[in-house]
């Protein structure tokens, strides 16, 4: 994405800590120290005004090193993990995307609430554009599944599992992501003509505005984007949150659902009861709008604007200027 959008990028060492072996922790711990290191020849080099982060453990170093200027952090998921904590503890003022991330920060901190940014292209698409451009015939319900761009495993099974089922009824637009494409495509090959018409089968589409215009019903795990992405465009949600990371998935996922916008369906259950909760909600169409107004009302079109606002204002003041 960097080299398509054609931004200098430059890396830097590093690791996580937080979860792993014994064995891979001195060397995680080594990877982090050179990270440092090169984070602040690049500090001297380019001299920003400004420091913005976004997490993970990549970050860590950088911050480190950049902890004399002026910083912003923001944090995408509703509740921050171990290097968003750690990298808030030096940022001079914290964006987050929804209300409940204030209580994880210290009243001292300068916290903002923005929204989760996204993209302007993807309001580019309506739902009659969307569907032309996957070549959807007709005006069926359309079911999206998402799976990231690695791929969701347990989704992918469970999709397979049902797939003729469902498209005796719905088209099915599928971004599996790469590790299980090959596999869902024979599927796809061995489908009568009819039912292969209806199943839009993609390993990774950069145009995600059209995939989420077209929809009627998203099925994904939940990552931060579904905080910004399924309320831009009002989009209900079935959504099963990685077992096997940390929590911030289900807290991502809980917030969707505390507010009418989204169900759960666990990971574990996929295989059984998938098709019985893709098929009961779009065969309730009064459920299915009520989840979308919730959803809808939950959106921050202006994300991205109320962050580069805040960064602007922060460049040029010296540390401790608040």
């Amino acid at each position: 994405m960097i080299k398509r959008e054609g931004i200098a990028f430059e890396a830097i060492p590093a690791a996580g800590i937080h979860g792993v072996g014994i064995t891979s922790l001195p060397g995680n711990i080594l990877r982090l120290l050179k990270g440092y290191f090169s984070s602040r020849s690049i500090l001297n080099r380019f001299n920003p005004d400004v420091l913005f982060f976004t997490g993970g453990y990549v970050a860590v170093p950088m911050a480190l090193a950049g902890i004399s200027r002026q910083s912003l952090l923001y944090v995408p998921d509703v509740e921050p993990g171990l290097a968003l904590k750690t990298i808030a503890r030096f940022s001079d003022h914290i964006a987050v995307s929804v209300q409940p991330s204030l209580s994880y920060f210290s009243a001292r901190k300068k916290v903002t609430i923005t929204g989760y940014p996204t993209r302007l292209d993807l309001m580019r698409w309506d739902q009659k554009k969307a569907r032309e451009f996957f070549g959807i015939q007709g005006n069926p319900q359309v079911l999206l599944i998402l799976g990231g761009s690695k791929g969701a495993r347990s989704i992918n099974l469970a999709v397979a599992k049902y797939l003729s089922q469902l498209l005796t009824s719905v088209d099915v637009i599928h971004l599996s992501g790469q590790l299980d494409y090959d596999t869902l495509h024979q599927h796809r090959e061995l489908l009568p003509h009819e039912l292969k018409q209806r199943y839009h089968l993609l390993p990774y589409l950069h145009e995600m505005g059209a995939a989420l215009a077209a929809a009627d019903l998203a099925v994904s795990r939940a990552g931060a984007s579904i905080l910004g992405e399924y309320p831009l465009f009002g989009l209900p949600s079935i959504l099963a949150p990685y077992p096997y990371a940390w929590r911030y998935q289900k807290t991502n996922a809980d917030y969707l659902v505390e507010r009418g916008a989204a169900v759960v369906l666990a990971d574990s259950n996929l295989d059984e009861e998938f098709h019985s909760v893709v098929t009961s909600l779009l065969s309730d169409p009064p459920r299915l709008a009520a989840m979308g107004q919730a959803a809808r009302s939950l959106a921050t079109p202006n994300a991205a604007g109320k962050i580069a606002a805040i960064l602007v204002s922060m460049a040029g003041q010296k540390k401790g200027g608040y």
